[in-house]
């Protein structure tokens, strides 16, 4: 049974701290004022650059459209994917669960991927938590220019898309 909750408040057992859901997102902090723009990538290459075989586990996209995050959920099949800030193209579908916050609000080492829309792949405060979230050993993959931050090593670059891994 597929489910997705479109309203209510998600609560902290630690802290106590609620955040509201409404239309599907759950809006844990304030949004970066960031410009939406078009990505160039389509399922098939955040899978191939982001190394996703099999199923399993989570792949965290910031800032990327939905139309990219439907086509990953039905492309990687039994991967869940996490939005983080999706633009207002955003829409729930089975095996997405859409978030904004001001940082990727997910725990340390718990993703086999990140993909960084521009704006968001060159701003170190993501980039950080992008090594932060990601398993060891695993990729980022950016779009914009090439950044220049320490414990990241940029392995491929075309096109306006960088791969990078956390050294």
């Amino acid at each position: 049974m597929e489910r997705s909750v479109q309203a209510g408040s998600l609560g902290c057992p630690v802290c106590g701290k609620t955040y509201p859901i409404t239309d599907g997102i759950a809006r844990l902090g304030a949004v970066p004022p960031l410009s939406e723009s078009d990505t160039v990538l389509t399922a098939e290459s955040v899978e191939a650059l982001v190394g996703l075989s099999g199923p399993g586990g989570y792949l965290a996209l910031v800032g990327v459209g939905g139309a990219l995050c439907r086509n990953l959920a039905e492309q990687a099949e039994g991967v869940h994917i996490v939005g983080v800030n999706p633009p207002s193209d955003r829409r729930a579908v089975p095996m997405v669960s859409l978030l904004e916050a001001a940082r990727i609000p997910l725990k340390t080492r718990s993703v086999r991927g990140v993909v960084l829309a521009p704006g968001y792949a060159f701003s170190s405060v993501w980039l950080e938590d992008a090594k932060r979230v990601l398993l060891p050993g695993l990729r980022i993959v950016g779009e914009g220019p090439v950044p220049a931050i320490d414990g990241l090593e940029v392995i491929a670059s075309a096109g306006g898309v960088w791969v990078g891994m956390p050294t």
